[in-house]
């Protein structure tokens, strides 16, 4: 089965879709299954693809099978950098938000139903550069941003949890002009009731990042040929003004050794999406 994301296709297609199984934690998890054998989003030139049968357990599509949702429903979607984590949570984020009204009957046609779905990136809470300045070698610590250790988990994981209690929270996105986060820039209330969170190293099995993918009620993880997925980072890099030496440098000494390690941590998925490029 494959989702593909095409560019050129301006045809979205529904999806049909059922109640999640008997083994969901979360009373408002619910599930689409993806029975088509091929089915085309307008987004980006990246394909993915799933195992036959797998279930993406978030919206009840069939009018008869909306429920009330009285919780969140945590999705933590990783893979390794060039994989299209986060062309795939907002992907995904879009679709639930338009079908939800068109399925759900109790909302009135002349009212636009608030968002349930939103997008938190982990992106976001990376350690700032005036932090990574303050190591103890600086100029590493710089090179290396992106490995584990330049990025906050226990902010994220505080995070989470202050979005379960309480409900709202703002979060922090990052400005990649500036490189560093942008404080408070994402409102989640208590409207959005699927979160999608993406990010490199959310299901590592270590420290405070087990602590946060314990979090999470299903887990998904991109899954690419790295070779691949580093050709994709290094034309990123370039396209972001490196020169093309210092691009490959970063490339080869920090971007592959990141996705090495995260590649480990799909093990850890409930859902491997294929991402494929056509």
């Amino acid at each position: 089965m494959e989702i593909a994301f095409n560019s050129t296709t301006a045809r979205v297609p529904s999806l049909p879709l059922t109640k999640s199984d008997a083994r969901d934690r979360n009373p408002c998890s619910l599930s689409i299954v993806l029975r088509n054998e091929f089915v085309q989003l307008s987004s980006s030139p990246t394909r993915f693809r799933t195992n036959k049968n797998s279930l993406f357990k978030v919206l009840s599509a069939e009018k008869n099978h909306v429920q009330v949702v009285e919780g969140r429903f945590f999705v933590g979607l990783a893979g390794p950098p060039g994989a299209g984590k986060s062309t795939i949570a907002h992907e995904v984020a879009r679709r639930i938000n338009k079908l939800w009204p068109e399925k759900a009957s109790s909302f009135d046609s002349q009212v636009q139903p608030p968002n349930v779905a939103a997008v938190i990136p982990m992106d976001g809470f990376h350690l700032y550069r005036s932090e990574l300045d303050a190591m103890k070698n600086p100029e590493e610590a710089h090179a290396r941003r992106g490995a584990p250790w330049t990025f906050n988990p226990t902010r994220l994981l505080t995070c989470l949890k202050n979005l379960r209690v309480q409900g709202s929270v703002y979060v922090p996105s990052f400005d990649h002009g500036v490189g560093d986060p942008v404080e408070d820039d994402i409102f989640v209330n208590l409207q959005h009731k699927i979160i999608i969170i993406e990010g490199n190293y959310l299901l590592l099995e270590d420290g405070v990042w087990k602590e946060i993918s314990s979090l999470f009620d299903e887990k998904w993880f991109i899954d690419i040929d790295i070779d691949k997925a580093m050709h994709r980072v290094l034309k990123r890099h370039i396209s972001t003004g490196k020169p093309r030496d210092i691009a490959k440098q970063r490339v080869e000494n920090n971007d592959r050794l990141n996705a090495e390690l995260i590649m480990k941590s799909k093990k850890n998925a409930d859902i491997i999406i294929k991402s494929v490029d056509f």
